[in-house]
């Protein structure tokens, strides 16, 4: 028997569940605002034999919300892979980051950055704070003291799915990670849609990789390669699904 269940969350949205026959046992899930289960704590939706947990609604919201959300990567790397030394240290990166190459028009695109721990420690030593005023989200299962930012910076922990979503009820468009664990944790859960990857021509033999193991192969589309003249090789790159 059709379903029809609606949850209260920033705001009401339906879930239409509906199945064809007992003997098919299959399901269809219609969701007409990603961002509305934020904020949910607990729910359960049962459709004859099939119980959906939040946890996979939530998964399926963030899906959806590919449509109008964007996730991107823009990082630099030496030429064999790696963002930076075992220590973090990045030293092998020009400091100024060399002649411009499209950094600051894509950061004023950007409506919130996803970090790590890791990264977060790192730039807390740096002179300025590199992210402005931009909203900054650490991820993070245990506390962290951010007292030290010199910026809007929030800690947020949970699936990459669940921090999609919730950023999309907050109306975040354009996500931005930075930092290999989580550059590395995105990807493995799909939810990566562009890679601006910038090659240094530099070898340093051993560091934290950009990539790291997948579930599956992950197909990407080139949009473009530009050349500069102090030897760095971008390239751009769409996430298929």
């Amino acid at each position: 028997m059709p379903a029809l269940v609606r949850l209260r969350a920033k705001s009401l949205i339906s879930i239409a569940i509906r199945s064809r026959s007992e003997g098919e046992n299959r399901r269809w899930i219609s969701i007409w605002s990603a961002a509305a289960f934020s904020d949910v704590s607990r729910a359960a939706i049962t459709g004859d034999d099939t119980t959906l947990s939040i946890t996979r609604l939530r998964r399926g919201a963030a899906a959806v919300s590919s449509g109008f959300m964007t996730v991107s990567v823009f990082v630099g790397t030496s030429l064999d892979g790696f963002i930076a030394r075992p220590d973090g240290a990045f030293d092998f990166l020009p400091e100024d980051g060399g002649e411009p190459h499209g950094y600051a028009e894509f950061f004023a695109t950007v409506d919130a950055l996803v970090i790590g721990r890791h990264t977060f420690e790192t730039v807390l030593a740096f002179p300025e704070w590199p992210y402005g005023s931009k909203r900054v989200v650490v991820l993070s299962s245990r506390s962290l003291d951010l007292s030290a930012a010199r910026g809007a910076v929030e800690q947020m922990s949970g699936e990459p799915a669940d921090i999609v979503s919730d950023l999309a009820a907050d109306g975040v468009q354009h996500i931005y990670l930075d930092g290999g664990l989580t550059i590395q944790r995105f990807l493995r859960a799909g939810l990566v849609d562009r890679l601006i990857i910038t090659r240094v021509p530099v070898l340093i033999g051993v560091g934290i990789p950009l990539f790291g193991p997948v579930p599956h192969d992950l197909q990407l589309r080139h949009l473009a390669t530009r050349q500069f003249a102090n030897g760095f090789v971008q390239s751009e790159y769409e996430v298929l699904r």
